[in-house]
């Protein structure tokens, strides 16, 4: 059916929000914070985000709205969400009919809807250049051509998109093919789950805080409590089978090494962009900020476990670095009754496989933590100033330039490396195929398509630029950490 799914809108009352200002005294001492009087009890049952199938037809309605929520019982944080106190409802498109929606804009300040990871042309990408105020709507229709994956959205607003994405302006999209035929569990809310994990800091109160220091700015903001599907530390009752669940690192910074607590085996079935050609096995996953992944567990022995994950550091400077301490995730038990779903994984996955050719050119890319004096950008950001003190090739991100002109149809070589730590780097309206990392090569078929790649020393990537963007409406690339891209760590390109 072209009809949305019912989708029912909280009418919601949220006070002006205050901000703190650092001063240059931060300087002198780190700011400790005290840790809270309201406990966060882990257990809840993990909330499933209602869906909203978009169509071509009218009706489905994205509003962005200032929310109070209780992510921790009994009290409530000033949040933002798309339709919803907080985080958005799981959109479902399927490929080859349009996706029309109009996006409200019910906040106080401008807002985007950016379709992460989707292919489409850049003046549809949702990216900075299509900010709209409050009271306005956009209302783009979105020729969905992009194989069955599971895709994320947000605000992209440059300079704002940090703090509105951790407020609550994000949200899960899965893509559905009807021309293939999926063998993997696929029964949403039974065995196919999603999972928005998202770290977050709470005040002594226990309302949501983000409050940035020189660390946070720096390397991006580390919360202390791990949220999924906005709950933290939940608990998610299965069948006792195979169940899929799909992972979004939906945090501002945070680096998550997923792992259950018995050691068992899982199996990787999709990346970014779509399936891969064949399970992969493994026991533990990292992720880097707005990477995806779809795994599958096998429930059958009826063992409650826990999802934990390794606390990995960004690395390089001001003490970064790995952390072996474990963050709590989530819980899972597991029911008597299986469901009707596979109870065995294929061999292989009908996987999209394209051959890209050959690099027609070469550019490279530098992510720069400064794109200045280091010690006046960490005082400019210390005590809050709005100067962009990040960039790539030396450029802080100019809204009004244009630092790169591909052509349509062509495919490159892409040269990322950086100069102090680690990055997740991000290019819009593609997906890419990663061909070295750290140095070394590596089976772009074995990491899947992507449009996020953890940048770990040199790596190279070959794209295919198959959707146009003008100099009106470009495509972007950027850091993924969210307050690297709004301190700068970002270029906008043309395809034409």
């Amino acid at each position: 059916s072209d009809l949305p799914f019912p989708f029912q809108r909280r009418s919601i009352h949220l006070k002006r929000r205050h901000f703190l200002s650092l001063g240059v005294a931060t300087l002198a001492a780190p700011v400790i914070i005290s840790r809270r009087t309201v406990a966060a009890e882990p257990g809840a049952p993990l909330p499933i985000p209602d869906v909203m199938e978009v169509g071509p037809g009218a009706g489905n309605i994205l509003s962005a709205i200032k929310g109070r929520a209780e992510l921790i019982p009994g009290v409530e944080s000033d949040t933002l969400g798309y339709g919803q106190d907080y985080l958005g409802p799981l959109l479902r498109f399927q490929r080859g009919r349009t996706a029309s929606i109009d996006v409200e804009n019910r906040t106080d300040d401008p807002i985007t809807a950016h379709w992460h990871g989707m292919h489409v042309p850049g003046y549809l990408d949702g990216g900075p250049q299509l900010a709209f105020g409050p009271g306005k709507t956009w209302s783009p229709e979105l020729p969905v051509d992009h194989p069955a994956a599971t895709l994320f959205y947000h605000s992209h607003v440059h300079g704002r998109t940090a703090e509105q994405v951790y407020r609550g302006l994000a949200g899960m999209i899965i893509i559905d093919d009807p021309e293939i035929d999926d063998p993997l569990p696929r029964d949403y809310g039974v065995n196919d789950f999603p999972l928005i994990v998202q770290d977050r800091s709470f005040d002594r109160s226990g309302r949501l805080t983000y409050d940035l220091g020189m660390m946070g700015r720096m390397q991006g903001f580390h919360g202390d409590d791990v949220l999924v599907n906005g709950a933290i530390r939940p608990k998610l009752t299965v069948p006792a089978g195979l169940v899929r669940l799909r992972l979004l690192n939906a945090s501002n910074a945070r680096i998550y090494d997923f792992n259950f607590t018995d050691g068992r085996q899982f199996h990787q079935v999709a990346s970014d962009g779509g399936l891969l050609p064949s399970p992969a096995a493994m026991v533990n996953l990292r992720l880097a900020p707005a990477e995806r992944a779809e795994i599958i567990v096998d429930f059958s022995d009826q063992s409650a476990v826990r999802l934990v994950s390794r606390n990995v550091g960004s690395g390089g400077m001001m003490g970064g670095g790995n952390n072996t301490a474990t963050l709590d995730v989530m819980s899972f038990d597991v029911g008597d009754a299986s469901t009707s779903g596979p109870v065995q994984l294929p061999g292989f996955l009908p996987a999209t496989v394209s051959d890209l050719g050959e690099p027609v050119r070469t550019r490279e890319f530098i992510l720069n933590i400064s794109s200045g004096n280091m010690i006046s950008s960490m005082l400019n950001n210390l005590i809050g100033q709005d100067r962009q003190t990040m960039g790539i090739n030396g450029e802080p991100y100019d809204m009004s330039r244009i630092d790169q002109q591909v052509q349509l149809g062509e495919t490159e070589l892409w040269r990322i490396n950086a100069d102090m730590m680690t990055h997740p780097f991000h290019v819009h309206g593609v997906s890419f195929q990663v061909v070295t990392m750290g140095g070394r090569a590596v089976n772009p078929a074995a990491i899947g398509w992507k449009d996020v790649v953890h940048v770990e020393g040199p790596t190279e990537i070959l794209i295919r630029f198959d959707k146009p963007a003008t100099i009106d409406t470009p495509f972007m690339y950027h850091c993924h950490i969210l307050e690297h891209e709004d301190a700068g760590m970002m270029g906008q390109f043309t395809v034409g």
